[in-house]
Parts: structure tokens; C-alpha cells; sequence
């Protein structure tokens, strides 16, 4: 007779999973030996629970199927809880198996005793206890199915001698793939779509990850309409590649030209966004959402029209409703706009006469051009992400993944050890800080481990780099944000992986080949200009009044050192170029 853990395995088996990114325990020995005993099922084995969970929404987010990850009982599956975050907020199908002290012993202030059920609940679709051996079958089937209908998080608890207990007779494996849906507004609601965006004059589109699999309908709406489409972080993979009226980002992180296009619009239509900054949404234009989550319409700006379905299915109805316009001005002023923001961005990515620290800007471009043309990236959030949306660039079949709704730090390395462990023949390059890669440095252990050949790019400036640019912002001066690190590719050889540390810029495409030519693992520690702004699209008032306070507070105290470096970095060599 098969137990409940072999049922479990069978069943995932059969709903497409191949792997389960954990951490072994003894509440989950009846699950890792009959992992042991079926030899199918690979076992992710990472140094830190919250690593598996990252992994597992990598994994998710790449393959579009649902995932897995694993944590013992207590803090085991508490350890899950960051990266489970950090898959329910970008829409991942995940299954989280939490295992659970004994069942007889809870209420009683056992040893590792938690209440995971309630825990997890706030970054879930679905948390349920498995209570009996008879319940588990019926649980981890609607447990999976939330995770692949609604596109998040499911967890299953499971005290540990439920693994181990016999499955009810005639149990057969439970299949479960997502069901496939056509979802678009009705007829009524496309023409009226149709008459807003037609009666407007200057029409700009915003695009986010929802546009995913409607590249060229939105390539041709944009031509219908002679509107410049700005693209959010997370749409730029899917949006930015071969489209003559892409003007960008906008956003913290995004170019001067995409925030004018929005700001400049009279009718803004925004496909599969919940683009979360309202101050770079326009003040006077009328507004038509589309989001296949009806729930989240109109909570960031005033909308005019909200409709309710996906943008692959919606465009191509809404299309023949659409009059061409034959007014490029909006659009023109929006590309020629783009185009100078493009060239000072540019400008700002080269070898400065071999000057060190290096630019970051410089490594990002490096990268972008070195990469393979299906190359994953992943990136932590801080500085690294600001380098990777403005500098990496995209055709359809690059990737581009980052903890961009929950905004987690460590997210690039274990995000790299899920999307290589899914696709270990293809090139997967993480842009990492040394704060994100020091927080969870164990998982460089991890890649060894398991062989995967990730190569991880290190971005070190000695600090918290972007919380110092929010400090500067707020007119603080910086403290606690330094970062006393040694030689980070020493560690990672000492590990025993191939590394690098380039501290000249006439090194770094020479480590960068060699990195990538590699069979292994591969880190390749960059020194960057600690001093480096990434500057805004637009500056409001208050964050100038921000920069002011910060450089006479920062000189009253005695560091007048570091307003010259400031000045040193980024002034001077714009003015010289």
C-alpha cells in the first residue's frame, strides 16, 4: 500500500512537476524518502527555506506551471515565508507543503509549534491543515488547483506522520493543469472602448506584464491610434522588444520620455497594469483600464472606463472597432523624446578612460551585449534593478525576472537557482548586490551542490546603494547603509567556484567572457561607483528640497568628502560628455 508522500509525488508527477526546491527535516521524512524511493522527482536541496521559495517562483514564472517548494515543521516553513510573498504578489502558481509537528501534540506548546495555516494566509490563494490520511488526497488537489486557476500561492500543512500513513484504497494520482479560458469585455464595452480611444487626440498606452502573448496586437493598436506606449518594469520583457512606439519606462526607474508620454496624454489606456505610483499617472486625461482582475481597477488613478479581461484575448476584438488616425504629433514628440533620452543613457554606459570605481551603467551594458539572445536575467532589487531596466534589452525570447510587486533584497540568486534548475542548458546571468548576495550567500553553496552553472554578477559599491538615494532624497545624511565586505570572488573560489573580481573597467568584458564560456557556476565580482545617482524621470519639489538638505547636513557634519565624490561621479562626467 503506497502512503500519503507517495501519492503526494505521484501526483505532482502527473501535474507536470519535476522538481521540489527544500530543505530536508525529520516532520518531512516520509516525504524525502519517498522522493528517495521513486528517483523521478528531482530535490532542489538549498541552504535556506526562503531560497526554496524563490527558486520555486522562478521556476514558476519561467514555465507558466506550478511549482513546488518544501519547509520542515516551525521554522522551517517559516523560513518560507519572504519568497512565498514574493510568488503570490507576481501572480506565480506555487505549491508550498509546510510540514507540521505531530498531530496529536498541537495546542500543547510543542516543540517547534506554529500555526502555519494562519501564518501563510496573507500570501496565499489557499492554506489548509491535512488532518487525516483520508483528507490529504481531496486537499492537495484543491490546493493545487487554486495555485494554477488563480495564479499564486497554495499551501498544505501536513503533520509529519501523515506522510508516512497508509492512502486510502483505490487512491489514484490527482492531475491537475490550468484550465484554458477565453476572457474579454462584452460588445457593448469594446465600443465604447472603442469611441473613447478614437475621439482622443493624444493617445498613450501603458503596458504591463498582463500584456504578456499580445506583443503584435499591441504593435498594431499603437499604429491604429499613433500612440507612444510606455512599458512598466515587469511588461518590458514582453512589450519593449520590435515596437517602432515604445518610448520606455516610466516610473521610479524609467526614462524622462516615458513620463511625458503619460503626462502629455488626453486618453491613457492602460493593458494588463496595476502600475502602484499615482504621481506618474496624468491629471486630466480620461482613462480606460484593462485587467483580467477586475478587483484591481481604478485603484491607482481615476478611471473612465474599466473593462475586465486579458489583453491577449481583448485586442484582437477591439482592433476593427478602432478608427486610424492619421495625427502622428503626440507620438512623434514622444519618440523623438525617447530617442534623446535613449542617447544620454547611452552615454553614460561606456568605459570612462579606464577610470575606476566603475560605472554601473558600464557593466549593465557590458552585460546586455555579451549575453546569450535567450539569456534569463535575474536582479535584485536596489540599484542593480535601476541598471537592468534602463541597459538590458529584450526580443521575445530573453527573460527578465525580479521580486518587482514585493520589492525583496536576495531575490537574484536563489530567483537564478530555480530558473536554472528548470533550464539547465540555458544561460542564466543574475545581476546581484552585495548587500542581496551577502544576505543569502549560502546559496552560492547551493549552485555547487546541485551543478547548476548560474553566473552570478556582483554589483559592489560597498553599501545599501539605492537606500543611500532614498536617504539623499528625504535630506538625510547616510548612516548605517555601509557595507564592510571582503572579496567576495575570494569567498566564491573558496567555495570552490570559477570567480573573478574586476576592478579596472578594461577588465570586465574579458571576465564576463570567460564567465560565460564556463562550464560551472561562475561569480563575477564588479568594484561600481558606490557614488552613482539614478535619477528619477521627474523630480518633484520635495525631493529637491530632499538633495538641498542632504548636501549642507552632509557638510555640517563633517563629510563634505562625499558631496565631491557625488559631484565627482555623476556631474563632471555628464558635463564632459
Amino acid at each position: 500500500m503506497h502512503t500519503i508522500a507517495d501519492h503526494l509525488i505521484a501526483s505532482l508527477k502527473a501535474s507536470g512537476v519535476r522538481r521540489l526546491h527544500g530543505l530536508p527535516g525529520d516532520s518531512l521524512n516520509g516525504l524525502t524518502d519517498a522522493l528517495r524511493r521513486d528517483g523521478e522527482v528531482d530535490w532542489v536541496h538549498v541552504r535556506h527555506e526562503e531560497s526554496a521559495a524563490f527558486a520555486a517562483a522562478a521556476e514558476a514564472a519561467l514555465t507558466g506551471e506550478l511549482a513546488v517548494c518544501v519547509g520542515s515543521c516551525g521554522p522551517g516553513n517559516l523560513h518560507l515565508v519572504n519568497g512565498l510573498f514574493d510568488a503570490q504578489r507576481s501572480r506565480v502558481p506555487v505549491l508550498a507543503i509546510a510540514a507540521q509537528i505531530p498531530g496529536p501534540e498541537v495546542g500543547s506548546g510543542y516543540f517547534q509549534e506554529t500555526r502555519p495555516q494562519e501564518l501563510f494566509r496573507e500570501c496565499s490563494v489557499y492554506a489548509e491543515v491535512v488532518n487525516s490520511a483520508e483528507s490529504a488526497p481531496r486537499i492537495l488537489a484543491m490546493a493545487m488547483r487554486a495555485a494554477v486557476e488563480r495564479n499564486g500561492v497554495a499551501v498544505v500543512v501536513v503533520p509529519g506522520e501523515i506522510f508516512l500513513a497508509k492512502a486510502p484504497q483505490d487512491t489514484r494520482p490527482t492531475v491537475v493543469r490550468a484550465a484554458r479560458t477565453v476572457a474579454r469585455p462584452q460588445e457593448a464595452d469594446l465600443r465604447e472602448a472603442a469611441a473613447l480611444l478614437n475621439a482622443g487626440r493624444r493617445v498613450t498606452v501603458l503596458a504591463g506584464a498582463g500584456a504578456a502573448g499580445a506583443h503584435d496586437d499591441l504593435v498594431r493598436l499603437a499604429g491604429v491610434l499613433k500612440a507612444p506606449v510606455v512599458h512598466t518594469l515587469r511588461g518590458k520583457e514582453y512589450v519593449e522588444y520590435d515596437n517602432p512606439y515604445d518610448v520606455g519606462l516610466t516610473g521610479l526607474l524609467g526614462f524622462a520620455s516615458g513620463y511625458k508620454a503619460i503626462e502629455e496624454a488626453d486618453t491613457l489606456l492602460m493593458l494588463g497594469t496595476d502600475f502602484p505610483y499615482r504621481q506618474f499617472y496624468p491629471k486630466h486625461a480620461k482613462v480606460v483600464q484593462l485587467d483580467i482582475r477586475g478587483e484591481q481597477i481604478g485603484r491607482r488613478t481615476q478611471v473612465d472606463l474599466p473593462l475586465v479581461g486579458s489583453v491577449r484575448d481583448t485586442l484582437p476584438a477591439l482592433l476593427p472597432l478602432l478608427t486610424a488616425k492619421s495625427d502622428r504629433d503626440h507620438l512623434d514628440r514622444a519618440l523623438a523624446h525617447y530617442t534623446r533620452t535613449r542617447r544620454s543613457l547611452d552615454a553614460l554606459a561606456v568605459n570612462d578612460h579606464d577610470r575606476t570605481p566603475i560605472h554601473p551603467q558600464f557593466v549593465a551594458s557590458t552585460l546586455d551585449r555579451l549575453a546569450d539572445d535567450d539569456a534569463v536575467f535575474t536582479t535584485d532589487v536596489g540599484s542593480p534593478v535601476v541598471w537592468a531596466a534602463r541597459y538590458l534589452t529584450f526580443n521575445g525570447r530573453r527573460r527578465l525576472l525580479g521580486s518587482f510587486n514585493h520589492g525583496s533584497m536576495a531575490c537574484a540568486l536563489p530567483h537564478a537557482v530555480g530558473a536554472q534548475a528548470a533550464y539547465p542548458g540555458r544561460q542564466v546571468v543574475a545581476l546581484a548586490g552585495d548587500g542581496g548576495l551577502t544576505m543569502l550567500l549560502g546559496e552560492l553553496f547551493t549552485l555547487r551542490q546541485n551543478g547548476l552553472p548560474a553566473k552570478i554578477v556582483v554589483f559592489n559599491n560597498g553599501s545599501l546603494n539605492f537606500v543611500e538615494l532614498e536617504m539623499k532624497a528625504a535630506g538625510v545624511v547616510n548612516f548605517g547603509t555601509e557595507l564592510d565586505n571582503p572579496d567576495l570572488a575570494a569567498v566564491a573560489s573558496a567555495i570552490g567556484l570559477w570567480a573573478r573580481r574586476v576592478e579596472r573597467p578594461s577588465d570586465l568584458e574579458g571576465a564576463l567572457k570567460d564567465a560565460f564560456a564556463h562550464d560551472g557556476p561562475a561569480v563575477v565580482e564588479v568594484m561600481t561607483a558606490r557614488q552613482e545617482l539614478s535619477v528619477p524621470p521627474a523630480i518633484t519639489m520635495e525631493q529637491a528640497k530632499g538633495f538641498t538638505l542632504y548636501a549642507i547636513r552632509t557638510i555640517l557634519s563633517g563629510r563634505g568628502e562625499e558631496l565631491l565624490d557625488l559631484v565627482s561621479t555623476n556631474v563632471s562626467r555628464r558635463i564632459l560628455r
